[in-house]
């Protein structure tokens, strides 16, 4: 089909031969330019003798058929019906109820089924809700045997009762009496899906996991039914109680042929960039189904080899706090890893599909154990592994700094730990229960700049092993920190502290209104060329004192910085320089942009000039002649409370569990952090904890 869509499509005489015919409406409305229209041609049941109905559409389906749509105009002639659709409007998702229950309907079991692309079947009512094969028990009937009889008598398909597992027990009321739903995941079925109960139903149909969430009305038992077994993929649910029963239960194939071509495609791509230079981690690329991880989002999406992150979760506020990250950066990351067969991994935030990865690069002696301090996301991450995993990986619920339960470390520590968000220190708990020389990779933030590091144990210290610019949600357990940050020109500027408290700023405020005292560096950059600025952000905000972040939260002709955007600053005696990037003045190509030195106050030509010779010893030691690539940083991580003498010589940066050395090419000498800076950050995190 072409990827640029269509302004009419028409379905002549074949609407009622179409298997999953909502699907398909869906998706090729989804195919339709703007102003496009669908064209249905179709005989109508009540002029089309009985022998030949199985051809037609009743008035029920044809109802149906224009469900959906912003604009349905309907034609008949000859006994045929002409239905022009135009605008799809999918209907968001909105669980009902139906009519009060009979005393009988106390307990009842719903079947999960899906098909071969892993599709779930889902029947329209009369009603016009959307329900799963089920019913109600009967007698001393179990509720596996229950759901397998349902689904037989509603839909006729066969099922083995040996092949249905109870995975949860759902408890709510309907019209105030007590309800008890069993939700029954069938994981083998033979037969094609019919309508035996045509006074109750109009058809059933398998649906994509993704187009649950807009999909009309859902019995709200059969909603419940489908987060249990896909946590998330119908949003907004009233909560219920649950109280899950089956432990182990084998995992349920089936996926279309487009996930395996897209897997491929994205697994290639990723190679392509460099990110997965080793066999097993391409192995893993092209096996792990990464959509069955995130079944909300559709396959294009979850196959995205880019820079895409899948957010499941946001908070009360929209920001992102789980995802599934970007496939690049997964596979570099576990690359850093350097797993051998039958590795034992800690990974601290959790999803399935990362774990996942790890495990099979593992191999079947492998094993991974994956913590995360929110219920949800560890019910998700449960939930998936038991259907699509590996049977490797144990998903806990904690706080991940503190590592894993006792009972789930080996004997001699992890071979390997990934840490899965932002972190602004390093839990001891991490380094304790890794091997000797066992390798720990994490997203560290550092003066207020996120490199994924790969650390290398040695005794109590950890030795860098690379780095690589990324971005991850944030901490959510007791390392999380909210930088200390001051507001200024009425919130038009902010002044955002990462390391430490918020201290020397006073002043500053006024030093804005005065004169501004302007230092071009002479170093300039190539326009688009922003990845070796990261070096540059993290060498300053590792080696100036006072450093700090400015940030324009408005528009402002004080300050050269976008709105929305912060720029690396140095705080002084009522005094503030800040470093842009600006139109290079002289020589150079006119696309080019040189670095400039903005500051003001009484301090402000010294603060310049730091920052400006900061820049130019960056360009001498740290910056390559490929601007994409860079010098890292020799780097060490010490236990909080290791005494000045006993580090290496470089620029200290003291957290409050650990104390990070930087030995940057081109600077000697020993500069630990100031006694007052250590006992910042540990009085911040302390006072946040």
């Amino acid at each position: 089909m072409h990827a640029d869509g269509y302004d009419l499509v028409v379905l002549r005489l074949v609407y009622p031969f179409l298997k999953d015919r909502g699907r398909v409406l869906r998706s090729l409305g989804g195919r339709l330019r703007d102003g496009g229209a669908l064209v249905v041609i179709t005989p109508v049941a009540r002029t089309t003798p009985e022998e030949r109905r199985g051809i037609a559409l009743d008035e029920d389906e044809i109802a149906l058929l224009g469900s959906g749509w912003n604009s349905v105009r309907r034609l008949d002639a000859d006994g045929m019906a002409f239905l022009i659709l135009r605008g799809p409007c999918p209907v968001g998702t909105r669980a009902v109820e139906k009519s009060r229950p009979t005393a009988h309907a106390l307990t009842g079991a719903l079947a999960v089924v899906t098909d071969d692309a892993g599709r779930v079947l889902l029947g329209r009512s009369r009603r016009g809700v959307l329900e799963l094969p089920g019913g109600k028990t009967r007698g001393p009937e179990g509720f596996a045997e229950a759901a397998v009889r349902e689904l037989l008598e509603e839909t006729g398909l066969v099922a083995d009762p040996a092949d249905a597992y109870v995975v949860t027990m759902l408890v709510d009321d309907s019209h105030g009496i007590p309800r008890l739903t069993a939700v029954v995941r069938v994981t083998a079925w033979s037969g094609t899906p019919a309508n035996p109960e045509r006074d109750k139903f109009v058809r059933w149909e398998f649906a994509d996991l993704h187009a649950l969430s807009r999909i009309g009305e859902v019995f709200l038992p059969a909603a419940r039914a489908l987060d249990a077994v896909w946590p998330g993929v119908v949003p907004g649910l009233p909560s219920v109680a649950s109280y899950p029963l089956a432990a182990d239960r084998p995992a349920v194939p089936g996926e279309p042929a487009e996930a395996v071509r897209l897997r491929r495609e994205m697994a290639d791509l990723v190679t392509a960039g460099g990110w997965a230079p080793s066999e097993p981690v391409r192995e893993a690329l092209r096996t792990v189904p990464r959509h069955r991880f995130a079944p909300e989002a559709d396959l294009a999406t979850a196959y995205d080899g880019g820079d895409r992150a899948v957010v499941t979760r946001r908070d009360e506020t929209g920001v992102a706090i789980s995802s599934v990250s970007a496939a690049w950066l997964q596979a570099d990351m576990i690359e850093s890893l350097r797993l051998r067969p039958g590795a034992r991994v800690y990974e601290a935030g959790s999803g399935g599909y990362n774990a996942e990865l790890i495990a099979h690069v593992a191999g079947p002696e492998g094993r991974v154990v994956t913590v995360d301090i929110d219920p949800w996301v560890v019910r998700r991450t449960r939930a998936f592994i038991a259907e699509a995993g590996s049977g490797r990986v144990t998903a806990v619920e904690a706080d991940a700094a503190l590592g894993a339960p006792a009972h789930l470390v080996p004997r001699g520590g992890f071979d390997g730990g990934m840490i899965t968000y932002s972190c602004w220190d390093i839990a001891p708990a991490w380094r304790e229960q890794l091997a000797e020389g066992g390798l720990l990779v994490l997203p560290l933030e550092m003066g207020g700049y996120s490199r994924a590091v790969a650390f290398e144990r040695r005794g109590e210290v950890l030795h860098a092993r690379r780095f690589t610019y990324c971005g991850f949600v944030r901490d959510q357990g007791r390392q999380a920190r909210s930088a200390p940050v001051v507001p200024l020109l009425g919130g038009a500027l902010t002044l955002r502290f990462d390391e430490g408290a918020a201290a020397g700023a006073e002043g500053v405020e006024e030093a804005l209104r005065g004169p501004r005292h302007e230092v071009a560096t002479g170093i300039t950059m190539g326009a688009g060329t922003g990845v070796y600025f990261g070096s540059l952000q993290l060498y300053a905000a590792t080696t100036l004192p006072g450093f700090c972040r400015l940030r324009a939260d408005e528009d402002t002709e004080v300050v050269a910085v976008a709105e929305g955007h912060d720029a690396p600053a140095v705080l002084g005696d009522a005094s503030l320089a800040y470093l842009v990037h600006l139109p290079a003045r002289h020589g150079g190509r006119p696309e080019d942009r040189e670095w400039v030195v903005h500051a003001f106050g009484p301090e402000g030509a010294r603060l310049a000039e730091l920052v400006a010779a900061t820049v130019r010893a960056w360009d001498r030691h740290i910056r390559t002649a490929d601007d994409d690539r860079h010098a890292d940083p020799v780097l060490t991580v010490h236990p909080a409370g290791t005494p000045d003498h006993l580090l290496p010589a470089g620029d200290v940066l003291d957290k409050a569990s650990s104390r990070l050395v930087f030995r940057w090419p081109g600077r000697g000498g020993h500069l630990p952090g100031s006694a007052r800076r250590a006992a910042d950050a540990v009085a911040a995190a302390t006072a946040e904890s």
